[in-house]
C-alpha cells in the first residue's frame, strides 16, 4: 500500500512539475518567447484543442455544402429528386385509383347499370384527349340540376326532355329497322337496330375508343368518348375494327353487325347514347 501511494504521489508530482519552453534566436541566442508549462497543462490544452477541432469539423460538415463531398452522405439534389419522386408516385397512385373507378363505370354502361358518380374533368384527363373539345357546357349544368331535382331515386335517364344541342351532328351508325326503342323503365337504355348481315357499323361522331373488348353478356362491345361529354356504345358486334385508344372520325367503320353475347336474340346492333353519364334516347338526335 505504501509503495502504491508513493507511486501515485510521484506521478502527480511529475504532472505538476514546472517546465519552461524557451524560443531563442539561433544566431544571437536572444530569447524571443518563453512559456511556463507542466505536463498537466499540456494534457488539458491538447484535450480541449481536440474537442474543439472535432466540434468545429462536425458543425462545418453539418451546416455547409461540404457535407455533400462526404461518401455516403446524400446530396441536396438527391433529396430534392426523392421528394419529387414521392410526389409523382402519389399522383400516379391517385390516377390509378381513379382509372379503376372509371373502368367500373364503363363496365356499368356496358351492363346497363347506373354509372358511378365521377368528375367529368377527371374522366377527360384520364383519357388525355388533346384532339377533342370537352369543355363544360351550359347543358351540363342544366341536366345536373334537372336530375337532382326530379330523378334523385331513379335510374339517371334523360328521356323526357331534349337537350339543346342542335349544333351537334350525329352520323347514323347503321341503316336498318329499329325493332326496340329506348325504354328506361324496362332498363333498355338504348335502341336495337336490325340490318343486313355483315353490315358495317360506323362511328356516330369524332372521338376516341375507350373500350373495345369481348363481354359474355353483350359480345363484342365498343365504347367511344365524344365531345360535349357524349359517349356512344355499340353492342353485339361480330367483329371490332378499332382498338382501345384509337381516334375515330364521324362515319368511319368501327365494327361489323353481329349476334354475339348471351343477351342477343338475333343479328342486330344495340346502340346507346350517353350524355354526361346519363342515358339519352338516340332517336332524339339521330334519324334512323
Amino acid at each position: 500500500m505504501a509503495s502504491e501511494k508513493k507511486e501515485s504521489k510521484k506521478l502527480i508530482t511529475k504532472l505538476r512539475n514546472k517546465y519552461r519552453l524557451v524560443i531563442l534566436n539561433d544566431d544571437t541566442f536572444e530569447e524571443k518567447l518563453s512559456f511556463k508549462l507542466s505536463r498537466l497543462n499540456v494534457f488539458v490544452v491538447s484535450g480541449l484543442s481536440v474537442i474543439l477541432l472535432i466540434a468545429g469539423t462536425t458543425l462545418l460538415i453539418a451546416f455547409t455544402p461540404l457535407r455533400e463531398y462526404i461518401p455516403g452522405y446524400s446530396s441536396t439534389a438527391l433529396k430534392r429528386d426523392a421528394i419529387r419522386l414521392a410526389q409523382v408516385t402519389d399522383s400516379l397512385e391517385n390516377q390509378l385509383n381513379y382509372n379503376s373507378l372509371f373502368l367500373q363505370n364503363i363496365q356499368g354502361v356496358i351492363n346497363g347499370q347506373e354509372p358511378l358518380d365521377l368528375s367529368d374533368d377527371q374522366v377527360v384527363d384520364s383519357l388525355n384527349q388533346s384532339r377533342i373539345n370537352l369543355a363544360i357546357s351550359k347543358d351540363d349544368s342544366l341536366l345536373r340540376k334537372m336530375v337532382e331535382e326530379e330523378e334523385q331515386f331513379n335510374i339517371p335517364v334523360e328521356g323526357r326532355r331534349r337537350l339543346n344541342l342542335e349544333s351537334l351532328n350525329f352520323f347514323i351508325p347503321i341503316k336498318g329497322l329499329v325493332t326496340q326503342a329506348f325504354n328506361p323503365e324496362e332498363e333498355h337504355l338504348g335502341i336495337d337496330i336490325v340490318a343486313k348481315e355483315n353490315e358495317v357499323i360506323k362511328a356516330t361522331q369524332d372521338g376516341r375508343v375507350i373500350f373495345a373488348e369481348w363481354t359474355a353478356e353483350t359480345g363484342y362491345v365498343m365504347i367511344i368518348q365524344h365531345a360535349e361529354k357524349f359517349i356512344s356504345v355499340y353492342k353485339h358486334n361480330s367483329a371490332l375494327l378499332k382498338a382501345q385508344g384509337q381516334d375515330v372520325s364521324s362515319g368511319e367503320p368501327i365494327a361489323i353487325i353481329g349476334n354475339s353475347g348471351e343477351l342477343s336474340s338475333g343479328p342486330h346492333l344495340h346502340f346507346e347514347l350517353w350524355y354526361n353519364g346519363y342515358a339519352v334516347d338516340p332517336q332524339e338526335y339521330i334519324s334512323f
